[in-house]
C-alpha cells in the first residue's frame, strides 16, 4: 500500500514537473502494472477495462510509454511475445524455459562478472534488468534424464 501511495506521488509529481498533468487513465496503467507485476500491453488493458471498459488498447501503449520514459515503469522482452511491464523499483533477470515456458526471476548481481567484462573490453555498460535468458529449467531437465 505504502509503495502504491509512492508510485501514485512520483507519478502526479513527475507529470507536473514536465507540464502535464495526472489523467485517471495514466493512473489506471500505473496501478495495472503494479497490480500485474509483470504484464504485456493487453493484460494491462484488460485489466484496466475491468473498472473503464472505454480505454484502449492505444492509450494503454502511449500511457506504458509515457511511464517508462519517466523511469517509472520498465520493460524487459520474455520469449517471442510482447514486452511486459513492471514497476521500475521491480528488477530482476529473467529465465525463460524452452520446453514449459516458465519464467524464474533472479537477482541482476548474478550477471556482474560478465556486466564487469563488457564494460572493460568493450565499452558497454549491461542493464541486466532489461535481459531474457533463455535455455532449459531445472524441471524440464530433470525430466530428461
Amino acid at each position: 500500500m505504502e509503495t502504491t501511495r509512492k508510485q501514485r506521488a512520483a507519478l502526479k509529481s513527475t507529470l507536473h514537473q514536465r507540464g502535464m498533468r495526472m489523467t485517471p487513465q495514466r493512473q489506471l496503467v500505473l496501478d495495472a502494472v503494479m497490480a500485474l507485476e509483470h504484464s504485456t500491453p493487453e493484460q494491462v488493458c484488460k485489466h484496466v477495462q475491468l473498472t473503464t471498459p472505454t480505454v484502449n488498447i492505444t492509450t494503454i501503449y502511449r500511457t506504458l510509454d509515457l511511464l517508462e520514459q519517466l523511469g517509472l515503469v520498465r520493460h524487459a522482452h520474455i520469449g517471442h511475445g510482447a514486452p511486459t511491464y513492471s514497476a521500475h523499483g521491480h528488477e530482476h533477470v529473467h529465465l525463460v524455459c524452452h520446453v514449459c515456458s516458465e519464467v524464474e526471476e533472479v537477482p541482476c548481481d548474478l550477471l556482474d562478472d560478465l556486466a564487469g567484462t563488457l564494460r572493460d573490453q568493450y565499452g558497454f555498460k549491461l542493464d541486466a534488468s532489461h535481459v531474457a535468458l533463455s535455455g532449459t529449467c531445472r524441471r524440464c531437465l530433470n525430466r530428461e534424464s
